[in-house]
């Protein structure tokens, strides 16, 4: 049975979504802030990492740039998985701001990540988000030891609701 140590990315920074006014996944290529980087410094302290075999990361900047502080902390190789990224909000591509990410992670919450019956919605359903992330952690459950950089939304799925995840905190998780 493989552990998984889930660490969030550290804290991205929003604000030049606002700047530069940036549109469905052109939102998700901000880095981290100064902070970010320094909240990814004192999880490679972490003990439980110092054991990893391998870091995989999702292919967005906030999780690669974790994944290569932790790479050089840590002395592992990253391997980029592309169905690692971030729950899709808007699967159209257009959403343009903050409210309406809120807007549409609210919709998703009320309906418990499933499509009402007879209805459909623009954002990624949970069982979509779920299957993908999960054929990725089956992919490298021949590893004992493997470090996930990823996303909030994305490892609440995988492991059931459990609130908010901070950044840049480690989660373990057994494949089964």
């Amino acid at each position: 049975m493989t552990l998984f140590y889930l660490v969030r990315h550290g804290e991205p920074q929003w604000e030049l979504n606002e700047r530069y006014k940036l549109k469905g996944h052109g939102r998700d290529l901000v880095p981290l802030t100064a902070n970010g980087v320094n909240q990814v410094y004192l999880t490679a302290k972490d003990k439980r990492l110092q054991e990893a075999e391998l870091i995989v990361s999702s292919p967005y900047p906030r999780a690669l740039q974790t994944a290569a502080i932790l790479s050089k902390e840590l002395q592992l190789d990253v391997i980029v998985e592309f169905d690692l990224r971030e729950w899709q909000p808007d699967l159209t591509f257009e959403y343009d701001s903050l409210d309406r990410l809120k807007e549409l992670g609210d919709d998703f919450d009320q309906n418990n990540g499933i499509y009402p019956p007879g209805e459909t919605r623009i954002w990624e359903s949970k069982e979509s988000l779920k299957h993908r992330v999960g054929q990725v952690i089956e992919k490298y459950s021949n590893y004992s030891k493997v470090i996930i950089t990823g996303h909030g939304m994305a490892f609440r799925t995988l492991i059931g609701e459990i609130g908010e995840i901070p950044h840049a905190s480690v989660i373990e998780f057994r494949s089964r």
